[in-house]
């Protein structure tokens, strides 16, 4: 990768789901793709599929196509997957325990080594094999263990405390659910998850075709 250049959040929120298709073509024993086809599925032109992968060395042979197997290994390394990622979950509720319980995460080199939460009712439960700890053996525990990653899906107005505290412990990722921004050092990685934003988006789609199907009949009617 060119270190000198910055590439935009869109490429970069991109390359999971070039990943995630090139995964599915993989397993349907496809070892050649084209921009072309990757355009169709990435809803964007072949050329700008050619730009993304040209701000990472390329990768394709003009008139080649682009390995599938090799660009599977690329784009992996390039998101993090070359090696496994421990994460802990802190709020182990609902949610917690549905992110928990997601078994692809595994698949893709994101291991879950911890839960906690200050709920009674839910400290000492088992989830995939994993104890949910009590909120005050998180210190004890990220001095013995290795981790990459932490879920917040505490509620948001204890997210800013939660925060401050595993960054304090050395935590570098954090994936947040809490619906509240977060302000942390800049060694810090933070990817902040809306889902009201997500049904938000959802709904603005829904309400495009609709209105594409509208002016369709409005054309047909007007014949």
């Amino acid at each position: 990768m060119k270190d000198e250049k910055k590439i935009s959040s869109a490429v970069i929120k991109r390359l999971p789901k070039y990943y995630r298709y090139l995964l599915i073509l993989q397993q349907m024993g496809i070892s050649r793709v084209s921009s072309n086809d990757l355009s169709k599925r990435m809803e964007i032109t072949s050329s700008q599929v050619r730009q993304d992968f040209f701000n990472f060395g390329g990768f394709g042979l003009q008139g080649y196509g682009y390995d599938v197997t090799l660009l599977v290994k690329e784009i992996g390394n390039i998101l993090g997957m070359d090696k496994i990622n421990n994460m802990i979950v802190i709020g182990a509720g609902n949610l917690g325990q549905a992110i928990a319980n997601h078994t692809s995460f595994e698949k893709r080199g994101f291991k879950i080594v911890g839960m906690f939460d200050n709920n009674p009712r839910h400290v000492g439960d088992i989830v995939r094999g994993i104890e949910i700890m009590h909120s005050d053996r998180l210190t004890e525990f990220m001095s013995n263990h290795s981790v990459d990653i932490a879920i917040i899906t505490v509620p948001r107005e204890y997210a800013r405390e939660v925060v401050d505290k595993v960054v304090k412990l050395g935590i570098k990722g954090l994936w947040n659910f809490a619906s509240v921004e977060l302000e942390v050092p800049d060694d810090v990685a933070v990817e902040n998850i809306h889902l009201s934003e997500s049904l938000m988006a959802l709904t603005y789609k829904m309400k495009e075709i609709r209105n594409r199907k509208a002016k369709v009949l409005k054309k047909t009617e007007s014949k």
